[in-house]
This record gives C-alpha cells, structure tokens and sequence, in this order.
C-alpha cells in the first residue's frame, strides 16, 4: 500500500473546506487528530479493497463521510472543488438531501466543527480520499438543511 495523507494535504483540504465555508458564512471547521486518523485508517482499507464505499462508522451516524476516487494521486484542492461543485444541483428554495449533492452539504453544514482527513494509494496508483465530520451533517431532520445549509452571500 502506497503514500498516507501528509499533514500538508488535510491542511489543503481543511483550507479549501474552510474558503466554501466562509462563503456561505458558517464557521470554520478545525482538524482534528481522532478523525484523522479514523480517515486514514479507512482509506488505507479502500485502496487494499478498491471499492470505493462507505464505512460502517459512517453508515450508523457516528460522523459525516466523503469519499473521493481518483486514477491519479489527487491534490486535496482539487478533491474539495469536486465536492462542492455539487452546489449547482442544490436547490436552495426546496432543501433537503439528495444523492447528487451529498458531499457538498456535508463540506457547508453549519453545525459542523471538526473534520478528519485520509489519503491512501492502491498498488495501480489510483487514490482514495476521505473526510470525515464532527459532529455529522446530512441530518434529514423537519429544519435542519434549511438552517445548516445556507446560500452563499452575494
């Protein structure tokens, strides 16, 4: 198994993080040693397996998760971008969660304050990214899009 996540790269993708959020005025996320290394741990699992799916720990709520698949080794800049290029299928007058724009209410969501992130490389040089969320967003409560996912200001 190939190269982990260096500090630089879940720097770069706690900044990006943080410059969407700014945008949307919601507080920035700070990184946080535990959910890095829960990250971690799981892309180093999606690079030996190279099925790119979600881990249990996500799955029962116990904290936000994207993933990101690359056949090269992906900069963390790129891997945000990704994400939050899905705010072009949100709809701001009708929220909610949907499937197509996931990853990206999970980067915004108001009520977020930590994230954790990992990078793993399988033997044929793709790579597998992941960031976890404390406490975790996507929560499809009566509300809770509409205060946690706010439109970016003008």
């Amino acid at each position: 198994m190939g190269k982990s996540a260096s500090k630089q790269f879940a720097e770069e993708v706690l900044k990006a993080h943080n410059d969407y959020r700014k945008k949307h005025g919601v507080p920035p996320l700070k990184l946080c040693k535990k959910l890095n290394r829960g990250a971690q741990q799981y892309a180093e699992t999606l690079a030996s397996t190279k099925v790119l799916q979600h881990s249990p720990e996500s799955s029962n709520g116990k904290c936000g998760e994207n993933l990101a698949w690359a056949s090269y080794d992906q900069p963390g800049k790129e891997v945000a971008e990704r994400w939050y290029g899905e705010i072009k299928n949100y709809n701001f007058q009708n929220p909610g969660f949907s499937s197509g724009t996931g990853h990206f209410t999970a980067m915004v969501w108001k009520n977020t304050k930590k994230m954790g992130v990992g990078k793993a490389t399988a033997n044929d040089g793709s790579s597998f990214v992941v960031a976890r969320y404390d406490p975790p967003g996507n929560v499809v409560n009566p509300g809770f899009y509409e205060e946690n996912v706010l439109p970016p200001k003008k």
